[in-house]
């Protein structure tokens, strides 16, 4: 009895011991097909952007553990994607320098055109994305105070109508500096008087606006009759006017320059009211966009230099980008239906 259980347990552990064996080559068949398959991946796969990202990742963390983490993935498989860019570029991106990886100057090249390829790819994005209706990012938008108060009141209600969600700012400014903010990307949009030359810009034109001479009255008037004044009795009259170096100033300067007419400027200043309730108060004469000038009862009288119009032309204005904000080209054709048509 005792041999046969002998026998028994020899014959246990020679089983065993050829089933190790063959469990050991067969996971050396399998590491090694695995291993001829990476390479096949890695001889075979095109360029990705993952793994370019991971590219950024690396360089940007400062641990290759911190960049896996970033990216959602191992270690292993962050350094198997930089593995097989480097493959495919035939160049070596990272070498080590003690503890760390140090990108080469390749890596570093490759680095731009990755970042490059990131935005464009960001943009594409914003195009599929960009919902006007449900944009609630602040909008920026700048105007002149006189055509905030005489024509934006009822298309900024429309406007808001149109879009609940728009988070409307409104800056006053005069339309140098809008120009400016536009160029910087400070605003998204702006209502700017023409002429405004700069290849920055698009411009969107809107509507045209006489601009009127006003001179103050010895009683009220009433209405909205535009009288006549000969251009002789303009000659050397008392004038408030607007900035020096301003749009409206520039046109009003060379209007009266055409006519040969000398003028004496007793005060400049950028609010139409106030030059207006000055006006009144028989300080001397002005040149007013002639929305400003509609109104009730006042104590001035509005001309029209004889055989003359001065008119200028207000347009939207936005900044030329390789991809607009979709809420912008939307509020600009809103505002430009309406502000065109007069509705």
């Amino acid at each position: 009895m005792a041999d046969g259980q002998r026998t028994s347990n020899i014959n246990v552990v020679s089983i065993l011991k050829i089933l190790t064996f063959r469990l050991t080559k067969l996971n050396i068949w399998l590491y090694s097909e695995r291993q001829q398959e990476n390479a096949t991946l890695l001889k075979g796969a095109d360029m990705e952007i993952r793994q370019l990202e991971a590219l950024l990742a690396v360089l940007e963390s400062p641990t290759m553990t911190r960049a896996a983490e970033s990216l959602h993935l191992s270690t292993a498989a962050v350094s198997l994607q930089l593995h097989s860019l480097a493959s495919e570029l035939g160049v070596e991106l990272f070498v080590r320098s003690g503890r760390k990886l140090a990108p080469t100057p390749a890596a570093l090249r490759l680095a731009e055109h990755a970042r490059a390829v990131n935005m464009r790819l960001k943009q594409v994005k914003q195009e599929f994305s960009d919902d006007s209706a449900s944009d609630a990012r602040p909008f920026h938008f700048a105007t002149g105070a006189t055509t905030l108060i005489y024509r934006l009141g009822r298309p900024f209600r429309l406007l808001r109508k149109r879009y609940p969600r728009l988070d409307l700012h409104v800056t006053v400014l005069a339309t140098e500096e809008i120009v400016a903010g536009l160029i910087d990307r400070q605003f998204d949009l702006g209502l700017i008087s023409l002429p405004i030359r700069n290849d920055n810009l698009r411009i969107i034109p809107l509507f045209d606006e006489e601009l009127l001479v006003v001179r103050p009255s010895p009683q009220r008037v009433r209405g909205h009759h535009i009288g006549t004044i000969q251009p002789q009795d303009l000659d050397g009259a008392p004038f408030l006017l607007y900035p020096k170096h301003s749009n409206m100033r520039t046109m009003i300067d060379r209007f009266l320059d055409n006519l040969g007419l000398k003028r004496r400027v007793i005060m400049e200043a950028s609010d139409t009211e106030a030059i207006k309730g000055l006006v009144e108060s028989g300080f001397g004469y002005s040149i007013l966009p002639e929305y400003a000038l509609k109104g009730s009862r006042r104590s001035f009288q509005i001309l029209r230099v004889a055989g003359q119009r001065l008119v200028r032309s207000q347009a939207l204005a936005t900044s030329i980008m390789a991809r607009p904000r979709g809420l912008t080209e939307s509020v600009a054709t809103f505002l430009q239906q309406i502000l065109s048509h007069g509705r």
